[in-house]
């Protein structure tokens, strides 16, 4: 069984449904760590929606910025822990202003402690770099943020899924 799984795809492609149906399968106790700061009224809506799809007896976390203490804190005490999703987080991380360092930083430390704990883990995130260059930095910056990061996360996953149109394609 692997132990980290990492979906990818393009926005609305069915990541999150995927993720939530296969801890589903593994049984046993889940927790889902949601990254998305409700800003505004269309977001909040998206939530709601997102947390109807999962089993209520989930435990879920909300945290935009510290995986890592988030972490460090539930450790094992699920059999399956969903991070949904890396995009987000990023955003988060730039808007507060850390650099593309930091957030290297912080997602090489994730993963290092993704390895250590004893859980089945699945990492949601966004493809981002199949469009047009973006207009201004902050947004390219953003994309090729991104890119790197799931290249981290994507070198040390035993299975990587590519979502399209609802349709997993298993590409590790």
């Amino acid at each position: 069984m692997s132990k980290l799984i990492l979906i990818l795809g393009g926005a609305r492609s069915g990541k999150s449904r995927f993720a939530v149906n296969l801890a589903k399968k593994y049984g046993g106790k889940v927790s889902f760590i949601a990254t998305c700061l409700p800003k505004d009224l269309e977001m909040k809506t998206r939530i709601r929606i997102h947390k109807k799809a999962r089993p209520s007896h989930w435990q879920t976390f909300e945290e935009p910025e510290d995986l890592l203490l988030l972490l460090k804190r539930i450790g094992a005490k699920s059999k399956v822990i969903i991070i949904d999703c890396l995009t987000l987080w990023v955003s988060n991380l730039l808007l507060k202003g850390f650099s593309e360092n930091n957030i290297e930083d912080k997602i090489n430390e994730v993963v290092r402690s993704l390895l250590k704990i004893k859980v089945k883990f699945i990492v949601v995130s966004n493809e981002v770099g199949l469009g047009i260059v973006p207009k201004n930095k902050l947004a390219r910056n953003f994309r090729d943020i991104a890119g790197k990061i799931n290249q981290i996360v994507a070198g040390e996953s035993d299975n990587i899924f590519f979502m399209v149109a609802g349709i997993p394609l298993k590409i590790k």
